[in-house]
């Protein structure tokens, strides 16, 4: 019969096991790193993992599929038990992925919090989780539309205004060009943020070191192969924690 079944992009999955701990009724598991669906009879379709999925791994498709079976699934659950959810949550993976915007409330108190001559200790102008780029989804809602700031790890440490003068008001994204691994994902995702988030701009903010401006590249390169266009402007920071030029690219 044809019906609603859960569909997972392992292309996209990193294997974090935060949908397999939101389904209730054990459909998913972690195998080999990545989400697996074990069997058609245990999933009712209704999606409740999709909003758990970091990287938008999963969605729901009609397609030929076999009857969702309630009392197997419920006896699938009691065998594996709820040791099997936490495992794949806690062990398969990363669940710091799970994605959390802080609210445009919160921004705005952060944003007189702290601010300079109050005497107030500086607040943290960050408004979602997470930020590492091979954790963040293109397609979480507080990317859309938004303005994206993609530093490199080292330019916060270096940057003493870094909150105050360039996270305020942007959505954030943090990689190292020369130690991360899978850089190509990193093209595919900058890439999405432009085409399918329809962000307003990317600003990129690298360090005064050779290695670092392969993330300046990256951007441009995602960019250029972009179907939409956005300004994307390159901020270059000293080592002494001087911005040292900021230009449109």
């Amino acid at each position: 019969m044809k019906r609603n079944i859960i569909r997972i992009e392992e292309s996209k999955c990193d294997g974090c096991g935060l949908c397999a701990a939101a389904c209730a009724e054990g459909a998913i598991k972690i195998i080999d790193g990545k989400a697996k669906l074990v069997s058609e009879t245990y999933c009712d379709g209704l999606g409740a993992c999709l909003g758990e999925c970091p990287q938008g791994a999963l969605a729901v498709e009609e397609r030929e599929a076999l009857v969702f079976d309630e009392e197997a699934a419920l006896e699938h659950v009691k065998k594996v038990g709820p040791a099997e959810h936490s495992h794949a949550a806690h062990h398969g993976g990363c669940p710091s992925a799970k994605m959390m915007d802080f609210g445009s409330a919160a921004s705005e108190a952060r944003k007189t919090a702290g601010a300079s001559g109050t005497g107030a200790p500086m607040r943290s102008a960050l408004s979602h989780w997470p930020v590492q780029l091979h954790l963040i989804s293109p397609a979480a809602p507080y990317f859309q539309k938004a303005d994206v700031l993609l530093a490199a790890d080292c330019v916060a440490y270096a940057l003493g205004g870094f909150h105050e003068n360039y996270l305020q008001g942007r959505r954030l994204c943090i990689a190292c060009p020369k130690l991360d691994s899978g850089q190509e994902e990193y093209l595919e995702k900058v890439r999405a943020l432009i085409d399918d988030a329809k962000i307003n701009t990317l600003t990129v903010m690298i360090m005064q070191v050779p290695c670092c401006s392969g993330l300046l590249a990256m951007a441009k390169r995602a960019a250029q192969g972009a179907q939409r266009k956005v300004p994307v402007k390159a901020v270059v920071v000293g080592l002494k924690g001087e911005v040292l030029s900021e230009d449109w690219v």
